[in-house]
């Protein structure tokens, strides 16, 4: 298939077969959207591939593409303009990025941002097992069971890193029969948004280096005291701490020098917060990188790194839109991790969906007490977002997981993350993510138990089933949606200390009874108060695997103490990072990475992804 349109600067070629089970057509729609070839641009199918009307010419209604999945029954994609045109965006609307990915222009996001809002409905999970417990799949099936339902319905997600898909996890796009597609290229490079934020994270670390390198001019920076380290979209662990310009003069300023993974980075963050191009650089000019001679603060502003950084930025800043396996809008956008960063999407990606549907789901990294806490604190505090309802995946392995082998006892680390959700005013509905081994009586015991509690719970075929799968939380996620959301309300107030707002998340989400600062921590603060950032919020990092700071302490993990052993100051994102336990901000490769399992066919197919 040839898809010519000006956006593409040319033209883009795939192939598409007709009978071979890899694409079919569909004549029939509820609507018609507007399509390329409504617009007088031309589609053109391969000799041999062309399906023909009655009349024998070239048919170009309402093309499907297929893509596999791991149920052995691939999906049927429709092209981006048709979902885009479903949801109110028209071409003029959209860069495309080949036949089924597109990234949305701003003003068109302003536009709807002007209109009606739709409710907002936030996805979560109790602490995960390593290999993870669908939450992703969970959020998609969900949208797709409104859908069934006959609701107008669209997704907000993260984008995958590179780093867990070659890592322990493999792709991040969902699965079995709930995907967002086409999964391999959005687990892959995508349209290059973590690319171009690694690229604009490391101009900024560059300037740094060559600011210290010709020494004498402003700002001055201090080489003992640079606080900005390189990323890079890859779980590596060899760069934790390494020492950069060696060999001589020529090479730079002998320092040391770290790297985090690119879903760490401020840039990132920035990315994901940022309302519009004003503000992203705003965000990026207060950055601090380091502290001058004198102690005073160094920032990209003082560097004049602004303007390049947004630069790079220009197509990032764009929210990707997709679909699922059933055809749900899905905006795709920013990837920060839950356990090292905030664990959100972009606000652009949340409000976009919100502005084309009557409901947008959303999800937040990891458990409950990770991304989610931080997309109330952080995000919605920012942004001025409120949900309407809130779910928590959970799934008879994790219970088992956190209760020794025994999930009664494992249902402690529930109770503690209904307890953090009953926090922000909500009442949790319990998404039982069914697995295929998972036995009947288990299941039957937990729900029974979810109803002993009080909490509203349905089981969740997505995998298996797809949105049919779904409707049981569908529907209630539908009435809850009904009723009125309750009012914003915070864990803490941003006049309070830095130490006391720590304690707060510490204490009510985390069920910690203290929390004890290092040293470096304190020193952290005291510059903290020095720069004048004390009224941020706090973004803390730590195990994903554990309430605590350890990562093996699991279940509900009684008289804790959370230790802090460093602050960064993030004030381009807004948010103060603290450092709990053993987290490090680069990960890597688990003994045997997903990597060894992924591979290109002999004829241009990724296998392995998962």
């Amino acid at each position: 298939m040839e898809l010519d349109h000006p956006a593409l600067g040319g033209s883009l070629i795939g192939r598409l077969g007709h009978d071979s089970g890899r694409a079919r057509l569909l004549s029939r729609r509820p609507r018609r959207p507007e399509t390329l070839q409504d617009r007088g641009h031309r589609v053109i199918f391969d000799p041999g591939d062309q399906p023909r009307s009655s009349q024998g010419r070239p048919n170009h209604a309402s093309v499907f593409v297929t893509t596999r999945s791991l149920t052995g029954r691939p999906p049927l994609l429709r092209p981006i303009v048709e979902v885009g045109a479903e949801i109110g965006l028209g071409l003029d609307a959209l860069t495309v990025f080949g036949p089924y990915m597109a990234k949305v222009d701003l003003k068109a996001l302003a536009r709807l941002r002007a209109g009606s809002q739709g409710r907002i409905i936030l996805v979560s999970a109790i602490n995960p097992t390593r290999a993870g417990e669908g939450k992703t799949t969970v959020s998609i099936g969900l949208a797709q069971g409104l859908r069934a339902l006959g609701r107008h319905v669209a997704l907000a997600l993260r984008e995958p890193s590179l780093g867990p898909v070659f890592g322990i996890k493999g792709g991040g796009t969902g699965g079995g029969r709930c995907r967002l597609e086409p999964s391999t290229r959005i687990d892959l490079h995508f349209t290059g948004d973590l690319h171009a934020v690694t690229a604009a994270h490391n101009l900024l670390a560059a300037l740094v280096d060559n600011a210290i390198n010709f020494g004498g001019a402003e700002p001055g920076i201090d080489p003992r005291q640079v606080l900005w380290r390189r990323v890079l979209d890859m779980n590596d662990r060899v760069l934790r701490r390494i020492v950069i310009g060696l060999g001589g003069r020529a090479n730079g300023f002998p320092r040391e020098e770290s790297f985090d993974i690119t879903a760490a980075s401020e840039v990132m963050a920035v990315l994901c917060l940022a309302e519009d191009v004003p503000d992203l650089k705003r965000r990026l000019a207060r950055i601090l990188v380091g502290l001058d001679r004198a102690g005073a603060p160094v920032t990209v502003a003082g560097l004049g790194g602004t303007g390049a950084m947004a630069a790079l930025l220009y197509d990032a800043i764009r929210p990707n839109l997709v679909q699922t396996t059933e055809g749900v809008p899905a905006f795709v956008h920013g990837g920060p991790f839950g356990n090292i960063a905030h664990g959100c999407n972009s606000v652009l990606a949340t409000r976009a969906a919100a502005g084309t549907a009557d409901l947008a789901i959303t999800e937040a990294g990891f458990g409950f007490d990770l991304g989610a806490e931080k997309f109330f604190d952080i995000k919605c505090r920012s942004a001025g977002l409120w949900p309407s309802t809130v779910v928590l995946v959970v799934t008879v392995r994790a219970l088992a997981a956190h209760g020794r082998g025994d999930w009664r006892v494992g249902l402690d680390n529930l109770d503690q993350h209904v307890a953090g959700v009953r926090a922000f005013g909500f009442d949790p509905i319990v998404a039982l993510n069914v697995f295929a081994d998972d036995i009947e009586s288990d299941l039957a015991e937990i729900e029974s138990a979810l109803a002993g509690r009080g909490l509203l719970a349905a089981r969740v075929h997505g995998f298996t089933r797809g949105g049919a799968g779904c409707t049981d939380l569908a529907g209630l996620v539908a009435d809850a949606c009904a009723r009125p959301a309750p009012a914003p309300r915070f864990l803490y107030a941003l006049e309070a200390d830095p130490e006391d707002k720590i304690a707060a998340v510490a204490r009510i989400i985390y069920g910690a009874r203290a929390v004890e600062l290092s040293r470096e921590a304190r020193l952290d603060l005291e510059r903290v108060r020095a720069l004048g950032h004390a009224a941020l919020p706090i973004c803390i990092a730590k195990t994903h695997l554990s309430l605590s700071d350890d990562p093996a302490a699991l279940g509900r993990p009684r008289d804790h103490v959370l230790t802090v052993r460093g602050v960064r100051v993030a004030a381009g994102a807004g948010y103060l990072l603290a450092l709990a336990g053993d987290i490090v901000s680069m990960p890597g490769l688990p003994r045997r990475p997903a990597a060894h399992g992924i591979d290109l066919s002999d004829d241009g197919e990724v296998v392995g992804l998962g």
